[in-house]
């Protein structure tokens, strides 16, 4: 997959669960994110994202400066500039020294040299110094008997690993997007990266020799997906908030009617619903808390008319599943 929308922490970590072959657990996951082997940081579209540590300075490389761009009249409204960030760095890389620090943790530190952190001015200069490859997410913040929502921010240079990039990094994102997300067109790159879609264009053509065109501008993974022993087309599945097989194209007509992609969103908020898939398409969708004493109730389906409902065992399976997942933390 290379990255999934994350900004959910919960629901990054389903994503993850629900395409891992076993019983995988909410605390396997997480050991993932302990060991270094998977962070979190604003890879695209200005949005969080789950991504192997190994690969977030490469994708970097394509996409941070788009992202600086998007976000520079905010910045500039909230007294962002160069001097005010290389201040905040040199506080932040001394007090992260000894070891990584919660989002609270980093704006205390904002204030304790003068910077109020408040109108989401803190929130953006952490996204500034995502952007830039100065932190990342790591180690999740664990809670005794309640779902995990935070990590601690890291120096990036101390926690993930220096590796070789790919020889052209544009053409490798085009390619690991097909991998994961095909069929895809140009289009679907162009959202999903947030590129210009001169630029998305240009990794096609760079990309081009390593994938598959399924049908003229459609493009599949040259190697054929591994599938899970005996899955079934037809299966009911829970997805969680801003899943990657409803989200990351331009186009989501082939999985959603528009009754649903309006209640499923983005709204005017953003917010993606949790979604029940039922052969392939968005069916319903699904609520759960995960708030201290309540991730252990039972998730409530709903689901959507105009359709061919699934079968109600179907849903119950499948929102097992997900509390099975949860519930072993």
């Amino acid at each position: 997959m290379l990255a999934v929308q994350g900004q959910e922490f919960l629901g990054s970590r389903w994503a993850l669960g629900i395409r891992s072959s076993g019983a995988t657990t909410l605390a396997s996951v997480d050991a993932a994110f302990d060991r270094g082997e998977l962070v979190r940081t604003h890879t695209m579209r200005g949005t969080l994202h789950v991504i192997p540590a190994e690969d977030v300075r490469w994708v970097l490389s394509v996409t941070g400066d788009r992202q600086l761009r998007q976000g520079a009249s905010r910045q500039r409204r909230l007294g962002i500039d160069v001097t005010l960030l290389t201040r905040v760095e040199a506080a932040f890389r001394e007090r992260l020294a000894d070891g990584g620090r919660t989002r609270a943790q980093l704006f205390e530190d904002l204030s304790a040299i003068g910077i109020d952190p408040s109108e989401q001015r803190g929130m953006h200069l952490i996204y500034a110094l995502n952007v830039r490859g100065i932190l990342v997410q790591g180690p999740v913040v664990h809670r005794d008997d309640a779902v995990s929502r935070e990590q601690l921010f890291m120096l990036a240079e101390e926690w993930i690993p220096e590796t070789p990039p790919p020889g052209d990094p544009l053409a490798e994102l085009f390619v690991r997007f097909v991998d994961g997300h095909g069929p895809v067109t140009v289009d679907d790159f162009a959202w999903w990266s947030g590129l210009p879609i001169t630029v998305a264009r240009e990794a096609v053509e760079r990309g081009r020799a390593r994938v598959s065109e399924h049908a003229e501008g459609v493009f599949v993974s040259a190697v054929r997906p591994r599938r899970a022993a005996g899955f079934d087309d037809a299966a009911t599945l829970a997805l969680p908030m801003f899943d990657e097989y409803y989200i990351s194209y331009a186009d989501r007509t082939a999985v959603a009617s528009e009754q649903s992609m309006a209640l499923i969103g983005p709204g005017k908020n953003g917010m993606v619903r949790a979604s029940l898939l039922s052969a392939g398409r968005i069916a319903g969708s699904w609520t759960h808390s995960a708030a201290v004493g309540r991730h252990r109730e039972e998730p409530i389906p709903e689901i959507f008319g105009g359709g061919t409902a699934p079968d109600p065992a179907a849903v119950v399976a499948a929102l097992r599943r997900y509390a099975d997942f949860v519930s072993a933390h």
